[in-house]
């Protein structure tokens, strides 16, 4: 009948009040406020990197200073080797994930996700703890008699690629996980039944598709890995410093202005060129975990490409010759080998995430005076000092105040921009969703640098909206993401029948979209919160002697004095991450329901 009445009519042009329906016009004040606060410090930054007669010298300086080359050799090769590593131990993890289920997976997830939203700095802190003279490794080890006495475990590279690889291993499993998830259990079953082995059955079909997973999590791990800066400088000595420590060290001094500017765009280049790279194998929706992973990998062949050529006949040959062979021997061993492999290793990384925080809340009840596992006797003293002193609550309240301002910003424009995207018909979502989410791959380093000249023209340096504003450059992606998630879940046609009867778009949404997105926007804005409760590398560019928040707080404690109040913090944070992971779990379970 609508139908009807609707082609009775001539069309008319639309009018200002139709135009001004549009859901694209959502996204107006997020991009607004991303392109002011975000877009405009970086194109300032790389202006700065080349302006002057003698630019060009900052970047030569770069290349050809030995400090700095070395420095960012061996920046691409502590990334590489901490994403080897969360390759070779994530897969196994999620594939337990997968295998498991009931209560078990409820817990084999939960150890996963968990220490994923907790912040760098208190895993950090943890793995101090557990690796100190006083801590339970020496203590286990020299129990044992296999050592003397307690080892300087601490302060080289090994502890740098362990403690990197346990803070990303999370983002490595929720990536292969992405893809396991989607697998059609029937593909190994009909593999076997057709006399294919366990290892063939891998090789051949559930490696072959979770590679767009596996490579998504590389290179996610991989750049974030370059901008590193926290855990190296808390686990590493001086032959392991990275990149991103130089430019905040340089930071320090006033005369290196140009050539601050050229080491952050290096940085930055080599970041993009990485991301651009993998966006070209594999969409950039790799970025922000989207189902469209495999968008540009079936195609038509080409005539060209259907044509063997030497070298692909060459290696079609090895594998008829060598790698079938090598199959049908592995073959031969027990299926539980695979099984068992998948469980202890997968139980040995779940251990590893979350032992040191275990330690770490044990340790907040301790009634000794300095850090020492076990405690020997438990006490809230550490918690009555940490609620006692002015200097601590300061700092928890101030960064609680400026967490709240910041989610604020973040849900309206985040979660207006999600309605934008994901009920619009504008055309190129996946570049919007890719510029809207684009501040996860610049180095914090990078953005802390470029909006401290902004934030100086604006006298915002060293303010709570200031810092709040910051924060929510971070916090908008993961409101966007969580609540495009929410909304993908909603059922368009209940939106459709409310609109048929006459409601208009504001009542639609109010009784129809925000009670279903509700756990959601709820998940949303407790996850913004906490990003910006645990911001650390932002604030150390943007606050000052009057503003002190938690993390800087805790930052200047654990570089000079290590004491059982920074576990009473971690500890808090715990509880918060556990909260938030309650909230999130509806909109998590709605999500999974609908890949």
């Amino acid at each position: 009948m609508t139908a009807l009445a609707a082609a009775s009519h001539p069309r008319r042009p639309a009018g200002f009040a139709v135009r001004l329906s549009n859901p694209a016009l959502l996204l107006l004040p997020a991009a607004l406020f991303l392109g002011f606060i975000y877009l405009l410090p970086v194109v300032d930054l790389f202006r700065i990197s080349v302006s002057g007669p003698t630019w060009s010298t900052f970047f030569e300086r770069v290349f050809s200073v030995p400090l700095y080359w070395d420095a960012l050799v061996r920046t691409m090769q502590i990334s590489l080797t901490v994403a080897t590593l969360c390759l070779l131990l994530g897969y196994p993890t999620a594939l337990l994930i997968r295998r498991t289920s009931g209560i078990a997976r409820i817990l084999v997830t939960a150890g996963v996700l968990l220490p994923y939203f907790i912040a760098i700095l208190i895993r950090t802190y943890a793995w101090m703890v557990l690796l100190g003279r006083n801590g339970p490794v020496n203590k286990l080890l020299t129990g044992l008699g296999l050592l003397g006495e307690p080892a300087q475990f601490l302060f080289n590279r090994g502890t740098v690629l362990l403690g990197m690889t346990a803070v990303l291993l999370p983002i490595m499993v929720l990536s292969i996980y992405s893809s396991v998830s989607r697998l059609d259990v029937a593909l190994p079953r009909a593999a076997q039944a057709s006399g294919a082995g366990p290892i063939a059955t891998f090789w051949r079909i559930l490696l072959p598709l979770t590679l767009p997973g596996m490579g998504a999590g590389f290179l996610l791990v991989f750049v974030a890995a370059l901008g590193f800066f926290i855990t190296p400088t808390l686990l590493g000595g001086p032959g392991d410093q990275m990149f991103a420590m130089h430019i905040v060290q340089q930071a320090d001094f006033i005369g290196s202005e140009g050539f601050l500017q050229a080491l952050a765009v290096v940085l930055l280049i080599i970041t993009l060129l990485f991301v651009a790279l993998a966006g070209h194998f594999l969409g950039f929706s790799f970025i922000w975990g989207g189902g469209q992973l495999a968008e540009g990998q079936p195609r038509p062949a080409t005539a060209h490409e259907a044509v063997p050529t030497p070298q692909r006949r060459l290696l079609a040959g090895v594998a008829d010759r060598v790698g079938w062979p090598a199959l049908r021997l592995l073959s031969r061993l027990n299926p539980a080998w695979g099984r068992w492999t998948v469980i202890l290793l997968g139980g040995a990384v779940i251990a590893t995430l979350i032992l040191p925080i275990l330690v770490v809340m044990v340790i907040s009840f301790s009634s000794a005076s300095y850090l020492t596992f076990p405690p020997p006797g438990l006490s809230l003293r550490w918690y009555e000092k940490f609620f006692s002193d002015p200097n601590w609550m300061e700092a928890f309240w101030k960064s609680s105040v400026i967490a709240a301002t910041s989610a604020i910003i973040s849900v309206t424009l985040g979660a207006s921009a999600a309605m934008g995207i994901v009920r619009s018909e504008i055309r190129g979502k996946s570049i919007i969703m890719l510029l809207l989410v684009s501040p996860v791959i610049v180095p914090p380093v990078v953005l802390g640098l470029s909006l401290y000249s902004l934030f100086l023209r604006f006298d915002l340096v060293g303010t709570i909206w200031g810092l709040a504003s910051a924060h929510a450059i971070g916090g908008i992606p993961l409101v966007v993401i969580i609540v495009s998630a929410a909304l993908q879940g909603v059922d368009r046609r209940l939106e459709q029948a409310a609109a048929l009867h006459g409601a208009p778009p504001l009542t639609v949404f109010r009784t129809v979209t925000l009670p279903a997105i509700a756990p959601g926007l709820a998940a949303a804005a407790f996850f913004a919160f906490l990003h910006s409760f645990d911001e650390l590398v932002l604030s150390l560019f943007l606050s000052s002697a009057q503003l002190k928040t938690l993390p800087l707080m805790l930052w200047a404690d654990i570089n000079y004095q290590l004491n059982p109040v920074l576990a009473v913090v971690s500890s808090l944070e715990v509880l918060l991450v556990v909260i938030g992971l309650a909230l999130a779990g509806p909109v998590l379970a709605r999500t999974r329901a609908g890949a």
